[in-house]
């Protein structure tokens, strides 16, 4: 069974050098800021340019949502705002749903804080909501992402060709999950 109550009360997560807390507006300036970084939006494929407000409302309807988290990533040892995920599209009758993260920039890149999120946030999905899956896309040019996402334990399932279409560029989307008694190193 899903706990959705866990989802809607959204406990902090504490990690030996990430904090996982309720994304809410306090990360707008930060956030919108990772929104206008270029290699931050080619990672994740935002093709859309949001508006100051659309940002500050989405933001601001974070907490209190029964049927998903989001979550800041933010540094233990001096509280910067690293990036952001999210447990989404959740299917209560299987017990499912899909993960998403962006960190906010190169400066956060390969310094371990996405897969320390990543790990935090699928010990609360499995042991606290009650999930038994979640999966994720990732794209091909993003190697960095996929070897974060398969030291957090996500298997490669399929690929969805030419799927994303990236200055002027066909770019294939790899499909990956975790099962809740999948090893998690």
């Amino acid at each position: 069974m899903v706990d959705t109550e866990a989802l809607r009360t959204q406990p902090e997560l504490t990690g030996e050098n990430v904090v996982l807390t309720q994304l809410d507006e306090t990360y707008f300036e930060t956030g919108w800021e990772a929104l206008r970084e270029p290699e931050s939006r080619r990672l994740t494929g935002t093709h859309t340019d949001f508006t100051e407000e659309q940002v500050k409302t989405w933001l601001a309807g974070r907490p209190g949502l029964d049927d998903r988290a989001d979550y800041a990533i933010v540094r233990k040892s001096d509280r910067a705002h690293v990036g952001d995920l999210a447990l989404t599209d959740l299917d209560k009758d299987n017990r499912s749903g899909a993960f998403r993260i962006a960190l906010n920039g190169p400066e956060f890149y390969g310094k371990g804080y996405g897969t320390e999120a990543t790990k935090l946030l699928l010990g609360y999905a499995f042991d606290v909501v009650g999930l038994h899956r979640v999966s994720l896309e990732v794209f091909d040019f993003n190697p960095r992402a996929r070897r974060a996402y398969e030291k957090a334990g996500f298997v490669r399932e399929g690929l969805q060709r030419e799927a994303l279409w990236w200055d002027g560029e066909w770019h294939d989307v790899i499909t990956m999950a975790i099962l809740k008694n999948d090893p998690r190193p």
